[in-house]
């Protein structure tokens, strides 16, 4: 499996932009899927985007044209570039590794968007 941690939560205003930062502690260059999930209060986690191996990138329909997921297989990194966020963005942000086999999962990190 891997160690992951997230960074780059915070607190924004609506409207603004945010990029969090999923650092893994081996390559992921062989791992099938990377990908961000989210849990509000009182919500499910769901998946906000994932990229596999190969390039592809799916995102949830209330994030498109607004976040963009990225790998950098360099830097063992994983980024989701957040815009024009609302409030209902408002979440922790957690980073997944799928590998097929197994699953990791990091801390999370928080994201609060003010209206």
């Amino acid at each position: 499996q891997v160690h992951l941690v997230e960074s780059g939560g915070g607190l924004v205003q609506a409207g603004g932009s945010l990029r969090l930062s999923c650092l893994a502690s081996r390559s992921i260059a062989s791992i099938n899927a990377m990908g961000w999930y989210r849990q509000a209060p009182g919500k499910q986690r769901e998946l906000v985007a994932a990229t596999t191996s190969g390039g592809s990138t799916t995102y949830t329909n209330s994030v498109k044209g607004r976040f963009t997921i990225s790998r950098d297989n360099a830097k063992n990194t994983v980024y989701l570039q957040m815009d024009s966020l609302k409030p209902e963005d408002t979440a922790v942000y957690y980073c997944n590794a799928d590998s097929g086999l197994w699953v990791s999962w990091g801390q999370g990190t928080q994201v609060t968007v003010s209206s």
